[in-house]
């Protein structure tokens, strides 16, 4: 199923749609822009976006910081295309006809900003490889969004 906007849509879950899914919707809102429809959400989501998250977007441009755990429902699966889980399990609900990828990445809870780099690069590359089978067309303007900090 399409969303009415004839986009492809995609959702991401985590157990606290805190770290990764948040990570992995705002990089495929910034890298695909309009031509994909994005959704994240979690099994137990968390109080609020892991600031080592935020912190680690911030570095390539972009800012997750007044994003907010959403609770993940059937309906939201229901109206995805693709749903790409990260590590919730039994606890993500299963719908006939959705295409289920799932990322294996580790899970950011608690980790400092050093840690969760590598992680926002491996999803990085995980979506832009994603938008090349669901959205493929022209990147996004600033493709090449550095992900380097200043003195490393």
């Amino acid at each position: 199923m399409t969303v009415p906007s004839g986009k492809p849509s995609v959702l991401f879950v985590c157990v606290h749609n805190a770290g990764r899914s948040q990570m992995a919707a705002a990089w495929l809102t910034h890298l695909a822009g309009d031509r994909v429809e994005v959704r994240s959400a979690g099994s137990d989501p968390g109080a609020s976006v892991n600031p080592a998250a935020v912190a680690a977007m911030a570095e390539a441009g972009i800012d997750i910081s007044a994003e907010i755990p959403k609770i993940l429902t059937t309906d939201a699966v229901r109206e995805a295309d693709v749903c790409v889980t990260m590590g919730c399990g039994d606890t993500c609900p299963v719908l006939p006809g959705k295409r289920y990828l799932d990322w294996e990445l580790e899970d950011p809870v608690g980790q400092g900003l050093e840690a969760v780099r590598p992680v926002r690069d491996a999803i990085r590359a995980l979506v832009e490889g994603l938008i090349e089978e669901i959205a493929p067309g022209p990147a996004a303007p600033d493709e090449n969004t550095r992900l380097e900090t200043p003195g490393r």
